[in-house]
């Protein structure tokens, strides 16, 4: 079983940036596509970012492009979501999961506990 921790969420002004962190343990995810997913209150998840195993295909939202970049260090076993130039929009809860390339859904069902992000104007 794979164990995905997200890190990395806090409070920023408009146009601040963060930088997310998704530390996998349990198995290793080299050959794993990787995605990020946000959920803000009311509102369905939805996919952010995604990486193939080896970065070689990526997908953004149309609202993120331009402002986000997702990462894979497979000998860390971790993934990154730099975040800039965030929007209040962008507030919502964060998770990370493995996904399926093409479509971008999660493969897993089971979700971590997500990192908060909040931006004020």
């Amino acid at each position: 079983q794979v164990q995905l921790v997200e890190s990395g969420g806090g409070s920023v002004q408009a146009g601040g940036s963060l930088r997310l962190s998704c530390a996998a343990s349990g198995r290793t995810i080299t050959f794993y596509a990787m995605g990020w997913f946000r959920q803000a209150p009311g509102k369905e998840r939805e996919i952010v970012a995604g990486t193939s195993w080896n970065g070689g295909s990526t997908y953004y939202t149309d609202s993120v492009k331009g402002r986000f970049l997702i990462s894979k260090d497979n000998a860390r076993n971790t993934v990154y979501l730099q975040m800039n130039s965030l929007k209040p929009e962008d507030t919502a809860k964060y998770y990370c999961n493995t996904v399926f390339l093409g479509s971008w859904r999660p493969q897993s069902d089971y979700w971590g506990q997500g990192t908060q992000v909040t931006v004020s104007s």
